[in-house]
């Protein structure tokens, strides 16, 4: 077996980008497909990185660490919420789509960034929350100093009660009732916290609003849209409403739903469709739509959105048989309606999944989600750490061998663990609040990167940070890995820079050895090979291009993934 020299690879594409300074502008890709199988890093703004040392992340901090990013070798940046916001749900109530949250910059700093990103070929994706406002948007603002049954309570879902009673017993998602009653004695729908007062996607004004949405940010060359809840915008609210007892799971409505997954909402995206197409290249947009995998294909068609994420790589425990069956499954829904696929392992609503890879099974049944640990604080049951970050760089390396589009949280790359310890009075997340405290949230993954070793923050800006950095941040900060072969940072490096020279078709090939062992090979030859059992196994007769931790010998350890060729 032959193990093959990366530098000469690695470095063409990280020589001297470490300091944050200016590079080299190259010329920005027109590729329309760009994004069938691209590598998107997400940026939770107030986290990454603060430039104005007030605790907050924000776009001159962004830009500053764009050679970072080049370092790093993605294809494109998925920023979430940057605009006005009270910060009741992290950003996504927004106050106004077309502007910059005055404590993250300006829309001149915005500018700044994209044209530093695409100076470097790195395109930039933005999301859009079209579900629901904040309850600071002028129109809700109008809405409630408007007499009930004003026009302009229309753009919002606005009902009658019964008595003092909501209209029906619907329960939010972050808890509680999904209505909110007025000073008047009307009720409004929100489906998320209070704040987030959901929008009329009936009423035309709201349609041609946020047509001016995407067209405002397309203009400004936003390469593309992250669609929040896109499968809740259309709402069945025929009276009499039925009872929550007698709704359908939403996981297996297929659009019987009222509230989720409506057909209706389909007319809505092939409007955007037709705007989004209008632009050289043409705008992508991906949907976040929790459905059945089946009703996922059609926020994804050509028509419609074109891209759909698949959380089931996500929600699957470390196990050969589960990844097995949902890369099989998804990539044949790719297939079907001429997408690609996404794969994505963490984000800001999840565990990260260095920390849940290293928990027990879930006793409950379903897959380890991690939201138990994190009520105990982060103790029980204990975090084999060592384990679950071997899994999460042998689950990476395999992900970033699939075809379709892969997507990664900022601070994984550090192979970051989930922060447990977070104390209740640090909290942020409405999710704690409004189920009081039977779930923790999901501060724990949004916790400021460290860049440094030490400092106040760990380098993430001058002061301190908004949610509290544990003491064991600086041995997984950037500073601490940079120059470390075998560190997790370096081996994300060195895997993009390979993927980059290795990525082919939208096929692959199953080569069945045995259960315990998930092998595929890509045209031209490039092979995946990932050890899900307890025992080495042998390695094709191949050149090895990259592995997720140390071979034995000719043999591939347990919780491990090579390349070859």
């Amino acid at each position: 077996m032959q193990i093959l020299n990366l530098e000469p690879i690695y470095k063409r594409r990280v020589t001297n980008r470490l300091p944050c300074e200016a590079s080299v502008t190259t010329p920005q890709s027109t590729d329309p497909d760009w994004w069938r199988q691209a590598v998107v890093y997400q940026i939770y703004p107030r986290s990454f990185a603060d430039a104005n040392g007030d605790g907050v992340g924000d776009l001159p901090g962004i830009i500053s660490r764009v050679p970072y990013l080049v370092a790093l070798g993605i294809d494109a940046v998925w920023l979430s919420p940057f605009y006005p916001s009270a910060l009741a749900d992290g950003g996504y109530d927004v106050d106004d789509y077309r502007n910059v949250d005055p404590r993250l910059g300006t829309l001149e700093d915005f500018d700044e960034l994209i044209a530093a990103l695409h100076a470097e070929n790195i395109k930039l994706i933005v999301d859009i929350v079209p579900n629901h406002t904040s309850d600071r948007h002028e129109w809700f603002v109008e809405a409630l100093e408007a007499a009930k049954g004003h026009p302009a309570r229309d753009r919002y879902i606005f009902r009658d009660g019964e008595g003092n009673q909501p209209p029906s017993d619907w329960d939010s998602v972050f808890g509680g009732s999904a209505w909110a009653q007025t000073d008047d004695g009307q009720w409004y729908l929100h489906m998320f916290a209070a704040e987030q007062p959901d929008l009329n996607w009936q009423h035309p004004e709201v349609r041609a609003d946020f047509l001016d949405t995407l067209k405002f940010w397309s203009d400004r060359g936003v390469d593309g849209f992250r669609v929040d809840v896109a499968h809740a915008l259309v709402k069945d609210l025929s009276e009499p409403f039925p009872a929550k007892a007698t709704l359908p799971r939403q996981s297996e409505s297929n659009g019987q739903h009222p509230l989720w997954d409506q057909d209706g909402v389909h007319e809505i995206y092939k409007d955007w469709r037709k705007l989004l197409n209008t632009y050289d290249p043409p705008r992508s947009a991906v949907a976040e739509a929790f459905v059945p995998a089946a009703r996922r294909a059609r926020y994804a068609s050509a028509d419609g959105l074109g891209q759909a994420f698949n959380f089931d790589l996500l929600q699957a425990d470390f196990e050969y048989e589960k990844f097995r069956q949902v890369i099989e499954e998804n990539l044949a829904l790719a297939a079907e309606n001429g997408s690609s696929s996404t794969w994505v392992f963490s984000n800001h609503d999840v565990v990260r999944h260095a920390t849940r890879y290293g928990l027990p099974k879930n006793p409950k049944g379903g897959w380890q989600d991690g939201k138990d640990w994190l009520l105990s604080n982060g103790t029980e049951p204990t975090v084999d750490v060592a384990l679950g970050l071997r899994r999460a760089r042998a689950a990476t390396l395999l992900m970033l061998a699939l075809p379709g589009s892969a997507y990664l949280y900022q601070g994984e790359e550090l192979g970051l663990q989930e922060v447990g310890e977070l104390p209740a009075a640090n909290l942020q997340d409405p999710a704690y609040f409004r189920s009081k405290g039977a779930e923790k949230g999901r501060d724990g993954c949004r916790v400021p990167l460290p860049w440094t070793v030490g400092g106040l923050s760990f380098g993430f800006g001058t002061g301190g940070s908004h949610l509290l950095q544990p003491k064991w941040f600086g041995a997984y900060s950037v500073e601490a890995q940079q120059d470390d072969v075998e560190s997790t940072l370096s081996l994300y490096r060195k895997a993009l820079a390979v993927r980059r020279g290795l990525r082919t078709g939208s096929s692959l090939t199953w080569i069945d050895n045995t259960d315990d062992v998930l092998h595929f090979v890509r045209s031209g030859g490039w092979q995946s090979v990932t050890n899900f059992g307890a025992a080495p196994v042998e390695l094709p007769d191949a050149a090895v291009v990259l592995s997720s931790g140390p071979l034995e010998g000719d043999k591939l350890p347990s919780a491990t993934t090579a390349w070859l060729i």
